[in-house]
């Protein structure tokens, strides 16, 4: 495989990439989790891509200060691959905005499961089995061993997967053009976007009404009939209930505000 060759600017942009990336959990928060910390990663790209389009930068900005979450090292191979989507739409303009933050969405969930997997639950223990013989004698290298085995896996990887999505990113684009593949990829992120979507909703979304009906005196519980109807529909109905006042402006402060009270106003009411 031929080795890719980098210009002396997209170096220099991969470079800033890499240590902004390491800032993934410093700008977190529990609305957008990991969105500041991608926007922030991808605006040395952006600011020389749209160095002559300033309102187009502020548009891109925005749409990648959206809700976004993955494993922290495979946090830079979807930076990577973006950045090479957003060159893609300048360059040629056969990429739009869509298709991006579909791409982006669909990867989400794949690359936490695998940074999951082989960081937290192979290299973590791995680091910590060697750390601890050390440790348990007193002796301050086990810590250090476990930091430069654990920590410094994930540094070397965030480094190479960055290039490799950018990389990658730029032959991948070109070879699904040549095919005619683009608008079956498109379609294909848009939908399991959706899915990623939907599991996210039925995994952390939860609703428990503690409402019971006496009927001919028999105790029926409410949420047992409803969820025999159509299981977690009041998680749905609450999700798009709160996409329904975002759209008409409110913020996610409000939201958080007006969940919390609602709770213990129904909580005092014996429905919760």
């Amino acid at each position: 495989m031929a080795k890719t060759v980098y210009s002396p600017t997209e170096k220099k942009i991969l470079n800033q990439m890499f240590v902004n990336s390491g800032f993934v959990f410093i700008t977190f928060t529990m609305t957008k989790m990991e969105a500041n910390a991608f926007s922030m990663t991808m605006q040395p790209a952006l600011d020389e891509l749209y160095k002559d389009k300033p309102e187009e930068k502020k548009v891109a900005l925005r749409r990648h200060n959206q809700f976004f979450n993955t494993h922290a090292v495979m946090f830079s191979f979807i930076a990577g691959l973006t950045y090479a989507l957003e060159k893609e739409k300048i360059e040629r303009g056969s990429v739009d905005d869509e298709t991006i933050d579909n791409i982006k969405v669909a990867l989400m969930g794949p690359t936490a499961g695998m940074g999951d997997a082989f960081f937290f639950n192979c290299v973590r223990v791995i680091a910590a089995g060697i750390a601890i013989g050390l440790c348990s004698t007193g002796n301050i290298l086990g810590t250090l061993l476990f930091i430069l085995l654990y920590g410094g896996s994930q540094i070397i990887a965030r480094y190479y997967l960055l290039r490799a999505g950018y990389s990658l990113g730029t032959s991948f684009i070109d070879t699904i053009f040549e095919s005619g593949l683009m608008d079956a990829l498109t379609k294909a992120a848009s939908v399991l976007g959706m899915v990623m979507v939907g599991a996210m909703v039925s995994s952390q979304v939860n609703v428990k009404l503690a409402w019971t009906i006496d009927i001919g005196g028999a105790q029926v519980v409410l949420l047992d009939v409803i969820n025999s109807i159509m299981p977690g529909i009041l998680s749905i109905l609450l999700v798009f209930g709160l996409m329904k006042l975002i759209k008409k402006g409110w913020t996610p402060t409000k939201l958080v505000l007006l969940i919390l009270f609602g709770a213990i106003a129904l909580a005092f009411c014996g429905v919760f």
